[in-house]
């Protein structure tokens, strides 16, 4: 397997694999999106609403809001000794504040100056004059097969990796294909007099190219064995972490079914 990174920013990776099959990359996304934990609202103590919001509305709210996650000083609810919570699994984040005045996701306050709220701009309730809002917010780790407010990505998918040809002895360099294209791939090289391809990962397969050539002289394929493959986050973790994990977690699975066929199925 071969992977390149192409671009690579704060919370977007690209990056091409190269050597492996569908069911591979696709186990790999999978677990980015559903299998790798996160830190998220998850129960929500109300000391005072005054606002014209439900509780459980302003509840859901809280608990879509990305926080920061770190998966060295936290663990699982599932996997701590204590009865209920503690520092150990568990994060409090107070929201307190009186109208006339809108509370976003900055007035979240956390116990934990590391655990917060990725974004200090989402809007969460809006107060009237005289109405008040007071409540304790309980963060823990979580799975996205459970919830989605605990995955950590907001884009995960792939594509194959194109492959187009054209046959100089058909091709007269008509610019049909040029001008048709809607992502403005192939391109006329006038020093040559020919179309060349400027631009292969932004092809989205569409062919349209391939139609508009009244000659048959380009065609677009796929390359069985590799992928374009796209992470974005939400900002609770960066892609790379969440892509490290990910592989972390195919291989314990991998090892597990080796070890099982290995005992003889036992």
């Amino acid at each position: 397997m071969e992977i390149e990174i192409k671009n690579r920013e704060n919370d977007q990776l690209i990056f091409t694999v190269d050597g492996v099959d569908v069911s591979m990359v696709n186990a790999l996304r999978r677990i980015c999106m559903v299998e790798v934990p996160t830190l998220a609202i998850e129960s929500v103590q109300f000391l005072k609403n005054d606002a014209r919001i439900f509780d459980e509305a302003l509840a859901h709210r809280l608990g879509l809001v990305p926080l920061t996650t770190d998966l060295e000083s936290l663990v699982s609810a599932e996997d701590c000794d204590c009865e209920g919570q503690c520092s150990r699994c568990s994060v409090s984040l107070v929201l307190k504040g009186k109208g006339p005045k809108t509370l976003y996701s900055g007035d979240l306050k956390s116990e934990d100056p590391n655990l917060k709220p990725v974004l200090d701009t989402i809007p969460l309730v809006k107060l009237k004059e005289g109405e008040e809002v007071e409540l304790e917010a309980i963060a823990q780790l979580g799975l996205g097969e459970e919830h989605a407010k605990w995955q950590p990505t907001t884009t995960c998918a792939y594509k194959n990796y194109p492959e187009i040809k054209i046959d100089p002895d058909k091709c007269e360099a008509c610019l049909d294909c040029v001008k048709e294209c809607p992502r403005n791939v192939l391109e006329f090289d006038e020093k040559n007099n020919q179309i060349i391809v400027v631009d292969l990962e932004n092809c989205s397969m569409c062919r349209t190219c391939v139609k508009d050539c009244q000659n048959n002289a380009i065609t677009v394929e796929i390359v069985e064995d590799k992928f374009i493959f796209r992470i974005e986050t939400d900002g609770s973790l960066s892609p790379i972490d969440v892509l490290t994990l990910a592989c972390d977690i195919l291989s314990e699975k991998a090892d597990k079914i080796v070890t099982f066929c290995e005992e003889g199925g036992s």
